[in-house]
C-alpha cells in the first residue's frame, strides 16, 4: 500500500521546466476517503468542421476525399494547486481560489501567434507502433527530420528518417549525447520498458524535451499494484481487488472469498501477458503458481493483482497529457486472441480498428470525467506530474453502458497506434511538443482533428505466435500489396533487412497492413485485399478482424 507522506512521493527534482509543485498540506497515501474540498469548472470547446484532402500518406492517386473532423466536445482541464499567498497555475489561467487545498479546472493558455519553427524528433522503438508515430510524424508541418533508434526495415525506408543502430535506448548517456549532438527538440519514447527504467528523467535532467512520464509516473503502468491503489484512493471505477506477495496467502484467497471465475495479474510489466483468466478455482491456484512461484515473467509475477471478473465489451480510449491539460484523442478496440471468433492464447493485439463504435459520444465523456481526470489530478496529488500519452483499457457494460477501468498504459497501444495515425489529420508534433513542454494552448487542443473514415489493422504474425517461431524468413512484395488500395500502409513491427535489402520477418508480430474506408467493412476488405497479394507462406492472420463492428455497421450486433 502507499506510505504516508508529507512530500509528494513523485517529486521530479531534475525537471528543468521549472514546474514542480510544493504540497503544502499533508498528503496521505493510505486507501481513506479524502476531506479536501475541490471547486470545478468544466471548459469545453467545440471543434469546427472541416473539408479535407485524405491524409496524405493514403493518397497515392492524389484523388480528393472528403474528411471531417469528429465534431465532439473537447475536455480540457487544468490543475491549479493554491499557495497560501496566490494561486499558482500551469498552462492557464490563474486560480481565483484562496484555499490552500483547491483544484480548479479551467480553460488552457491562450494560441501563441509566433510562428512554430520546425523540429529534429527522435523516436525512441522498433515496433509497428513506433512506425505509425513516424509516419504521422513526417506529415506534420512542424517536423523537419525524423531519427529512429533503432527503427526496422520498413521505417528506415520512410523519406528523411534517419535509423540510429550503434546507440543503445538503456544507455541513457549516449541518448542524451545524440540528442545534443543532432539538435533534436523533440524525443517521443514509444514503449512502455524505457519510461519504466527512467529515459524520460535522463533527458530531461538534460534540458532536453521528452514526451512520456518519468520513471515514476510511469508506475501508473509498470505497477499494476501503484495504478489499483490509485484507483481505490481517488474514486476511479475499477474492479474490486487485492494484491498479495505470498503465494499460499493468494490461493487462500481464491479458495475462501473470491472463488472463480476470476483474474490473476502479475504487478509488474509482462509484455501484455501478464493477465490470466481463471475459470475454477484450480486454474487460478496453477495460475498464482506459475506466476510467483515458476517465474513465468520473471520478476513482474513476485507481486500478484488478484481482482473480480468483468463482463461486458472491451475498449481503448487515448488522451495527450501535458503539465494541466489533458486532450482527448480516439477510441479504438483491438483483438486479443491469436485466434478467430477471439479463442486461443492471448497475444499482444493481431489486429485493431478505430473509432471503437461501442465507444458513443457519451461515454467518451464519461471516460475524461470520471477516469483520464481523476487520475491525472491523482498523479498530481501524489507528486506525479504526468506527462505523455495515457491509454486507458475500458470494459464496457453491455446492459447499463457504465465503463470500469482494466487497465492503464503510459505509451500508445499497439496495434491501435497504427489505426490512430492513419486516420489522424492534423499535426501530431505540435500537439506532442505542446504537451512536452507543459504549454499546450487553446490552438493546439482545437486543431486535433480525424479523418471521418474508420482505419482497420490486422496484424500478419510469425507462425507458432504467441509460442515459438523461426526468424530471417524472407518476405515479398509489400511494395505491390501496399500500392492494391489508394487507402492502404504497411507498418513494420519485427522486420530487419538482409544483405542484399531485402526485408526479413524478425519477431512475432511482424507487419501491420492498416487500411481505411468508408465503412468499417470495406476498411478491413481492403486490408485483406494488401495481404493476399504478400508472398510470405510462414505468416498468419486471423481472417475476423473488427468483426463486431462490422455486425453493428450492418444492424446485426449490439
Amino acid at each position: 500500500s502507499f506510505t504516508h507522506t508529507k512530500t509528494p512521493l513523485c517529486s521530479n527534482t531534475n525537471d528543468p521546466r521549472g514546474k514542480q509543485t510544493t504540497m503544502t498540506t499533508t498528503t496521505s497515501m493510505m486507501m481513506t476517503t479524502s476531506n479536501t474540498t475541490t471547486t470545478m469548472k468544466r471548459t469545453t470547446t467545440l471543434r469546427g468542421t472541416t473539408k479535407k484532402v485524405f491524409p496524405s500518406s493514403f493518397s497515392r492517386t492524389k484523388k480528393n476525399s472528403s474528411s471531417v473532423s469528429s465534431g465532439k466536445m473537447m475536455m480540457m482541464m487544468m490543475f491549479v494547486k493554491s499557495t497560501r499567498r496566490s494561486g499558482r497555475r500551469r498552462g492557464g489561467s490563474a486560480s481565483s481560489s484562496s484555499s490552500s487545498s483547491a483544484i480548479v479546472f479551467s480553460a488552457v493558455a491562450p494560441a501563441s501567434s509566433s510562428k512554430k519553427k520546425k523540429k529534429n524528433v527522435l523516436v525512441i522503438g522498433s515496433g509497428g507502433r513506433e512506425h505509425a508515430l513516424i509516419y504521422r510524424l513526417l506529415q506534420s508541418e512542424t517536423c523537419e527530420k525524423v531519427f529512429a533508434l533503432p527503427g526496422n526495415a520498413g521505417i528506415a525506408t520512410e523519406p528523411t528518417v534517419t535509423s540510429i543502430a550503434d546507440v543503445s535506448e538503456s544507455n541513457h548517456a549516449d541518448v542524451v549525447k545524440f540528442c545534443k549532438s543532432n539538435a533534436i527538440d523533440l524525443v517521443v519514447v514509444g514503449p512502455e520498458a524505457p519510461l519504466v527504467d527512467g529515459l524520460a528523467d535522463s533527458l530531461r535532467a538534460e534540458n532536453i524535451n521528452v514526451f512520456g512520464p518519468s520513471k515514476k509516473a510511469a508506475q501508473l503502468e509498470g505497477s499494476k499494484e501503484f495504478m489499483k491503489n490509485l484507483c481505490r484512493k481517488y474514486n476511479i471505477p475499477t474492479a474490486t481487488y487485492e494484491v498479495f506477495s505470498d503465494a499460499e496467502k493468494a490461493k487462500e484467497y481464491v479458495r475462501t472469498v473470491t472463488g472463480a471465475p476470476i483474474v490473476i495479474k502479475t504487478s509488474g510489466l509482462a509484455a501484455g501477458k501478464g493477465v490470466i483468466m481463471a475459470e475454477t478455482v484450480e486454474e487460478a491456484e496453477k495460475a498464482i503458481d506459475e506466476l510467483m512461484l515458476n517465474k513465468q515473467f520473471g520478476d513482474a509475477g513476485d507481486t500478484i493483482v488478484i481482482e473480480e471478473t468483468l463482463f461486458g465489451e472491451e475498449a481503448s480510449f487515448f488522451a495527450v497529457v501535458g503539465g494541466d491539460v489533458a486532450v482527448p484523442l480516439a477510441s479504438a478496440q483491438d483483438h486479443k486472441r491469436v485466434g478467430d471468433g477471439d479463442t486461443g492464447l492471448n497475444t499482444g493485439g493481431m489486429g485493431a480498428y478505430s473509432p471503437a463504435p461501442v465507444v458513443t459520444k457519451e461515454i467518451e465523456e464519461d471516460v475524461m470525467k470520471n477516469i483520464i481526470e481523476p487520475t491525472v489530478r491523482g498523479m498530481r496529488e501524489e507528486g506525479c506530474e504526468y506527462n505523455g500519452v495515457i491509454f486507458a483499457g475500458l470494459m464496457i457494460d453491455e446492459k447499463t453502458k457504465k465503463v470500469k477501468l482494466l487497465e492503464h498504459n503510459v505509451r500508445f497501444g499497439d496495434p491501435e497506434c497504427q489505426t490512430l495515425m492513419a486516420r489522424m489529420e492534423s499535426d501530431l508534433c505540435q500537439l506532442l511538443y505542446a504537451a512536452a513542454t507543459n504549454n499546450i494552448t487553446d490552438d493546439d487542443v482545437k486543431s486535433v482533428k480525424w479523418s471521418k473514415e474508420p482505419a482497420v489493422n490486422v496484424v500478419l504474425a510469425a507462425k507458432g505466435y504467441p509460442g515459438s517461431y523461426s526468424k530471417g524468413d524472407e518476405i515479398k512484395n509489400l511494395q505491390g500489396a501496399e500500392e492494391s488500395t489508394a487507402k492502404t500502409k504497411i507498418f513494420h513491427a519485427g522486420t530487419a533487412s538482409g544483405e542484399n535489402g531485402e526485408i526479413l520477418a524478425n519477431g512475432g508480430r511482424v507487419l501491420g497492413i492498416t487500411a481505411m474506408g468508408t465503412s468499417v467493412k470495406e476498411a478491413t476488405k481492403n486490408a485483406y485485399v494488401a495481404i493476399d497479394k504478400i508472398d510470405w507462406p510462414n505468416g498468419f492472420c486471423r481472417s475476423d478482424i473488427a468483426y463486431r463492428a462490422i455486425e453493428r455497421e450492418e444492424g446485426r450486433g449490439k
